[in-house]
Parts: structure tokens; C-alpha cells; sequence
């Protein structure tokens, strides 16, 4: 998988938005992060260059500094919060939805109205952090990777 330059940000691939809100994220993606080893994922808003939303689990985000968006908000925590309605929490917007064992996500209407996305869409998977990675759908990473020369997987 690329790095599109030296010291620059590490790319999985990117994923086209299905017709019905499917998202198969890359799999070096889902196996770095162990993201399928819990039935669902959080989803919470991208920064305002790059859009799209971050990925992250309750393994990886309960411990972390930011973990206490999950014990302000136990129905984030508990998933009672109906599956893929953001709350907003510290400029950021948080949901939880299903991922399939094989790295597969669906975003409803509703969601991708609210992270302003649309079905045949393409997103580009980023290395963010170690609790999370990016599925940018906007900016200056993304208009690097159309005119990158080299191979940016597709899933």
C-alpha cells in the first residue's frame, strides 16, 4: 500500500459508496485495527479538509484519551443509541453501526446526508492514528491520490 511521499500519510486504499450504503473497508485496514472483532464500529465526523469519517471500536477507543465521549454518553457505550444517529460531543459528531466480519459497513440515507456523502462516491482510506483511520472524502490527500501515479488499491 502506498505512501504517496516520504513522511507522508500511509494509504489502505479507497472504497467506493455503494448504491445501497455499503463500504467494504480495505482489509489491511480492518486487520491492523482488529476493526470486525467486535460486531460494530464507531463512526465519528472527519476533519473539516478531509470530510468522510473516522473508524474506530470500543477496544481501541474506551482506553484512549478521548474514550470519555464513551462514559458521557452510555448509550453510545451500551449501543442504545439507535444504529448510525450521530451525537455530538466536543466538535465532533459520534454513531455506531455493524461491520461484518469481512470489513463491511452500511451507511444509511440519513448517515451519509449528515457526513454529506453519496452513493458511487469514492474514499480514500488514511492512517490516522492508533485508535482510528480515515475515510477522507475530501482535500488536498485525495487530490494527491487522483494524480498519483502509482497504484491506489480499489475495494
Amino acid at each position: 500500500m502506498p505512501q504517496m511521499q516520504k513522511g507522508g500519510k500511509f494509504i489502505f486504499g479507497r472504497s467506493v459508496i455503494k448504491e445501497d450504503g455499503a463500504v467494504c473497508l480495505p482489509p489491511q485496514a480492518v486487520s491492523e485495527y482488529q476493526m470486525a472483532a467486535e460486531g460494530k464500529v464507531y463512526l465519528f465526523t472527519g476533519s473539516k479538509s478531509t470530510g468522510g469519517f473516522c473508524v474506530t471500536r470500543k477496544g481501541l477507543l474506551a482506553p484512549s484519551k478521548i474514550g470519555r465521549i464513551l462514559w458521557e454518553n452510555p448509550e453510545l457505550l451500551e449501543y442504545t443509541l439507535d444504529r448510525g444517529a450521530f451525537i455530538p460531543y466536543k466538535g465532533r459528531f459520534y454513531c455506531w453501526t455493524d461491520i461484518s466480519v469481512d470489513g463491511r459497513i452500511r451507511l444509511s440515507k440519513e448517515m451519509m446526508d449528515f457526513l454529506k456523502l453519496s452513493p458511487g462516491e469514492a474514499l480514500l482510506s488514511i492512517r490516522s492514528s492508533d485508535i482510528a483511520f480515515t475515510m477522507g472524502a475530501k482535500g488536498p490527500l485525495l487530490d494527491r491520490a487522483r494524480d498519483y501515479d502509482g497504484e491506489i488499491p480499489l475495494f
